[in-house]
């Protein structure tokens, strides 16, 4: 099974790699897709940088250094993966890869907005939830455990 995780340095995110490795090692024979998605330069920032290259580059290296963390589990669990940093609308340019890449399923941190705020402004992964063709599992951060690590 092709698993698509998408990663964007948060804590949760690095929660569903390790879920998506539970459920490796429980038997699920599993190949991963790691993504990231650098949200496109503003208009400021490309009249500033006078160069559209420079800031592709530097866009493509920050996805490349944000999902570091999760090769590092992966490699550690000895689980094959592809990456992909993309740029553009997060959820959206999910549901690319997934599609470009012929994943299975979609493994991925909630951010926890509130329901206001998600109603209001939508979230990443309500919207890859309504808009996937394939099965999309929600991970959520154990609070309990953000709590003892800070004390």
């Amino acid at each position: 099974m092709k698993i698509l995780l998408p990663v964007d340095g948060s804590a949760v995110s690095l929660e569903a790699v390790r879920f998506a490795i539970r459920m490796a090692k429980d038997g699920l024979e599993t190949s991963v897709v790691l993504a990231n998605v650098q949200e496109t330069a503003t208009l400021y920032e490309l009249v500033v940088a006078h160069d559209p290259q420079v800031i592709e580059q530097v866009s493509a290296a920050a996805g490349t250094h944000t999902l570091e963390p999760a090769e590092a589990l992966l490699k550690e669990a000895g689980i094959s993966y592809e990456c992909e940093v993309a740029s553009g609308d997060p959820a959206h340019t999910l549901i690319d890869i997934l599609e470009r890449f012929g994943c299975d399923l979609v493994v991925m941190g909630a951010s926890g907005t509130s329901t206001l705020r998600s109603a209001l402004l939508g979230s990443v992964s309500n919207e890859v939830l309504h808009s996937a063709s394939v099965p999309v599992m929600i991970v959520k951060l154990d609070e309990t455990l953000v709590l003892d690590a800070s004390e």
